[in-house]
Parts: C-alpha cells; sequence; structure tokens
C-alpha cells in the first residue's frame, strides 16, 4: 500500500539548541561533539561519553544531573527516564505537550547522538552467554526509535557516518536540520534497531538450538552499492551479516575494481567448493563459472592443482573465479595470469604473487586468512513470492558417510578416493549434477539440466572437448569414477556414463529401481557405492 504522504505536519527546518550524546562507538564523538558546541549546542552525556568529551575540554552535562537520579545497576538503569524520552517524544507545538513539559522541568532534546553496545562484536568473537547478554542494549534502542518517531521535531544519528551531513547541514540552515535529513536519519535509525534486534533473536536461537524460530529476522549493514544486479536492468547491494566466516564478506581485496553481484555470488560458491579439500592433504584449486565448477583438482603442488583443474574445461574458465585452499604463491600466480580471470580468492597469497597479481589492474586478488568449515551449521536463504525459504547448511561430508558397495565387483582404492572427490564437487553444483573424476582432477562435469542422462551427456561432451584441445588420445572419463549428486531414476543414466567410460558410480540410491541400477553396473564390470545421502543444490 503507498503511503499517502512523505511528510507529516512539521517544520521544514528545526534549530538545534540540545544535543544527547551516548555511544558506544566513539570513533569521531570528541570531533562531533566540539562542532556541536562550536555552533552553541548544550551537550548532554551519559558514563563512558561523558567522560570523553569532559577529557577533551567540553562543557557537557551529565544527563544524571538533568534526571537528578544517578546511574544504577551497573549502568544498565541512566536514560530510561521521563525527562529523557520526554525531551525526545514531546511535540513541540503540541499545547498539552508543552505544559506537561513545563510541569515537570522537561527540557527539549533536539539531537540524539546514539549508537548500541556492541552485541554483534561479541557474539562473532564467541562472547559467552552472560557476556553477550550484558552488552543486550536497553536504553539506546528506546532512545533512538523515541528521537526517530518524533523526527518532525528531532534529529537522530545512530551512525558517525552520518556526522559530516549533519554538520554541514547546520551550516547550511544556520544552525537547523531540514525535515528531509531528519526523516532520512529516523529511517536509517529504525533499520538499524531492526538489525540489532535481528542479530540478538539470532543468538538466541542458537543459544537454544530453535532452528525454526517462530519468527525469523535476518539484518545486514551495507557494504556496497553495487552498478547493476545479475543483469544491467536489475539494482543490487552487497549487505554483510557481521558472521565471520572465512570468505568474500570478510575477505581483503588487495586490488582491483569493485567486486560485482555476479562476482560475489560466483567467489562465494568457488571458496565454498575448495574448502571441501583440506589443505594438510593436498593443495586443491577450484575454478567457477556462473556458481559451477568448470574444473577442480589436487596435485602435489598448488600449480599443478590449478594446470589439471582449468584443463577439464579451459574455454569455460575465461573469466571465471579461481579458488585456492592454500596460499597463493607466485608460481601458481604466474600461471593464472596467463588467462583472464575475474578473481582469485585464497586463504593468503605471499609478496611475490601480489606482486605478479599487481600487474594485471582488473584482476582482483582476495584473502579471507582462513578456510570456511564445510561442516559448521549456518543456513541458507532463498526468497519467493511472499516469503523465503530457510534451510541448514548442506554439511554432508563424504568421509563421515557410510558408504555402502551394491555391486558384485567393490572400487579399488583409486576408484574409492576418485568417488569421494567427485561426491564432494557434486554437492557445489547445480542439480541435475553428474561429475567424473580421475586422478584427483575432474575429468567433465554436467550441471543443472532438467534430465539426469542430459547432464552425464554433457560432462562427457565437455571431457571430449578437453581431450581434443589438449591433444589427448581419449577423453578422461575413460576409467574414471562418477557422481551424481541425487539417485539414478533409470539405468539410463548410468548406461551414458558408463558409455563414457567410467568405471565405478557413486549416488545416494533410494530409487525404486535401483536394482535395475545394480543390475545394469554389475553387467558391465562397474562398481556402485551408496550414500543414503542426496546433496541436491537448486
Amino acid at each position: 500500500m503507498a503511503v499517502a504522504s512523505k511528510k507529516i505536519p512539521a517544520p521544514d527546518l528545526v534549530e538545534i539548541k540540545t544535543a544527547l550524546l551516548s555511544v558506544s562507538d566513539k570513533s569521531g564523538v570528541v570531533e562531533f561533539a566540539s562542532a556541536l558546541a562550536a555552533r552553541g549546542i548544550r551537550l548532554l552525556s551519559t558514563g563512558g561519553t561523558h567522560k570523553a568529551l569532559a577529557d577533551a575540554g567540553l562543557q557537557v552535562t551529565d544527563v544524571s544531573a538533568v534526571t537528578g537520579f544517578p546511574e544504577i545497576m551497573d549502568g544498565r538503569v541512566k536514560t530510561l527516564h521521563p525527562k529523557v524520552h520526554g525531551g525526545l517524544l514531546a511535540i513541540r507545538d503540541d499545547e498539552e505537550h508543552q505544559v506537561a513539559m513545563r510541569e515537570h522541568g522537561i527540557d527539549g532534546i533536539d539531537l540524539a547522538v546514539i549508537n548500541l553496545y556492541p552485541f554483534e562484536e561479541v557474539r562473532a568473537a564467541g562472547g559467552d552467554y552472560p557476556t553477550t547478554v550484558e552488552n543486550i542494549d536497553i536504553g539506546g534502542p528506546a532512545m533512538i526509535r523515541a528521537a526517530a518517531k518524533n523526527h518532525a521535531y528531532v534529529a537522530v544519528a545512530t551512525d558517525p557516518e552520518d556526522y559530516g551531513a549533519i554538520t554541514e547541514a547546520l551550516d547550511a540552515g544556520n544552525g537547523a536540520l531540514p525535515y528531509a535529513l531528519r526523516e532520512t536519519l529516523a529511517a536509517r535509525a529504525y533499520a538499524r534497531t531492526a538489525a540489532y534486534d535481528a542479530a540478538i533473536s539470532g543468538w538466541f536461537a542458537e543459544a537454544l538450538e530453535i532452528e525454526n524460530p517462530r519468527h525469523r529476522t535476518l539484518g545486514g549493514t551495507l557494504r556496497q552499492e553495487m552498478r547493476y544486479g545479475e543483469n544491467p536492468h536489475q539494482s543490487a547491494a552487497f549487505y554483510v551479516t557481521g558472521d565471520k566466516r572465512p570468505g568474500v564478506a570478510n575477505a581483503v581485496q588487495h586490488q582491483g575494481k569493485q567486486l560485482s553481484y555476479n562476482n560475489i555470488n560466483d567467489t562465494d560458491a568457488a571458496f565454498e567448493l575448495v574448502a571441501e579439500f583440506s589443505p594438510e592433504i593436498a593443495p586443491a584449486c577450484a575454478i567457477i563459472k556462473h556458481a559451477n565448477p568448470c574444473g577442480v583438482a589436487r596435485a602435489d603442488t598448488l600449480v599443478e592443482a590449478y594446470h589439471r583443474a582449468l584443463s577439464c574445461d579451459n574455454q569455460s574458465a575465461f573469466g571465471g573465479i579461481v579458488a585456492l585452499n592454500q596460499t597463493l604463491d607466485s608460481e601458481t600466480a604466474g600461471e593464472i595470469v596467463k588467462l583472464f580471470t575475474e578473481v582469485i580468492i585464497a586463504p593468503d597469497a605471499d609478496e611475490e604473487a601480489k606482486a605478479i597479481i599487481a600487474a594485471k589492474k582488473n584482476l582482483r586478488l582476495l584473502t579471507t586468512g582462513a578456510l570456511p568449515d564445510p561442516r559448521a551449521k549456518g543456513f541458507n536463504m532463498k526468497t519467493v513470492a511472499g516469503g523465503f525459504l530457510v534451510q541448514g547448511r548442506d554439511t554432508a561430508m563424504i568421509d563421515e558417510i557410510e558408504l555402502k558397495v551394491v555391486t558384485e565387483r567393490a572400487p579399488s582404492e583409486r576408484e574409492l578416493e576418485d568417488l569421494k572427490m567427485a561426491f564432494a564437487i557434486a554437492k557445489h553444483v547445480k542439480s541435475n549434477a553428474i561429475v567424473y573424476v580421475k586422478d584427483g582432477q575432474t575429468a567433465g562435469i554436467g550441471a543443472g539440466q532438467m534430465s539426469r542422462i542430459d547432464s552425464a551427456r554433457i560432462a562427457a561432451l565437455k571431457a571430449e572437448d578437453a581431450a581434443k584441445a589438449a591433444g589427448w588420445p581419449e577423453p578422461m572419463t575413460r576409467g574414471s569414477a562418477v557422481a551424481s549428486e541425487a539417485f539414478f531414476p533409470f539405468a539410463d543414466g548410468l548406461l551414458s556414463a558408463v558409455a563414457a567410460g567410467a568405471t565405478a558410480v557413486i549416488q545416494p540410491g533410494g530409487s525404486i529401481r535401483d536394482q535395475e541400477v545394480i543390475d545394469a553396473a554389475n553387467a558391465n564390470g562397474v562398481a556402485m557405492v551408496f550414500t543414503g545421502t542426496r546433496t541436491f543444490r537448486h
């Protein structure tokens, strides 16, 4: 429903005579308060903020001197008082409100500069239960909401980034702030308290292990506005939640232009995939295009892993994302820059590698400090018309799944390792997904087809193209292991994989035609194992 009018009855300009400052994040607050004082604005403050301003030589009144009541209960109660909230909520041109203010000695507060206890930071740092609870702010949100509701007469600042705009507006308005700015600040204020409460409710749900709370809220802070979304006609922005999971949201970007919507989406997919492979076991590389892998490989060295991943589909890799599970070294960096690549993401990069990447001004290098834990709980969200879907992160790990050999022939040790790798990769391929792996590298990947047999055929075709491009005598699917992220509903999908040269198969099982598929595998001397676990990715 459209709002009838943005503007409520209110003066366009409101003179700022008194400001209340109570901040946890004291960045820039002394400078801002000094600017207010220089403009003749009376300063009120509380606790640590009062001390910081007083120590800076500013004339500032403690709120307890206004309320006539001291801070009590370790500061839990200090601004929850009628003389504070009356000063924020009073309608200035309402005679009854003015009478109440005079009767009770309430002075108006025209500017509230409030930011909140660092709950999100304490939560992200893994604070214990009592410490986290103690960092739930009460008075701050109450004052913010009061000031924002009364934006017809009161301005509210909840972020140090707002300070500059306020001082500029005060100069332009000869000590008064315009309605448009007050309204904008009020909107930001409610968004801030909403995100704050979302973080608190999310923490409680985690602490109490409530998977599906009655009300689900998600808050985020704007990281960047983008030129467009997936397509040029779509608007887009990137918000961060404060979750410290290593990845694109918490990475350091060393160079290159701003990441696009598609860059961020693809880079996240690439890094989550490569994290499946422990750097303690072997270097690994994943190359991603449109959130699907073009190639994945493990090897004795990082540069070899890159070359092996690239060989699976070097055509699709053009303009893709390269994700590594170990520190990027100069040799690997030198090879990556030979092909146009959008983003490289790795836990770290040595100085020589950074220098090599720096020569490619449009290539972005991101370092994260660590790999995300593929076993860590979390959730994914997808919007639908009128709502959104929430599900737990897919934490299925092949090494923790009990495999069941269902054919006459069991896989060899080499086949079993390739089967496990193929299944781990298939978890990150859009369904329907078929992944061939041979000797620790992908041989062919079929993604996102409506028919599983089509995915198997596409993967085989990709392998044939790769063999021709590399001058190999035969495609790598010959003698490979193949994974399907869901069961084969008919034997035709398996037979297509067999025709491509696969000698071992891993799949969840569970079809009413499982025996038909098992019989087809036995008839062709193929080993097959069931996982009992499906890993759809839509």
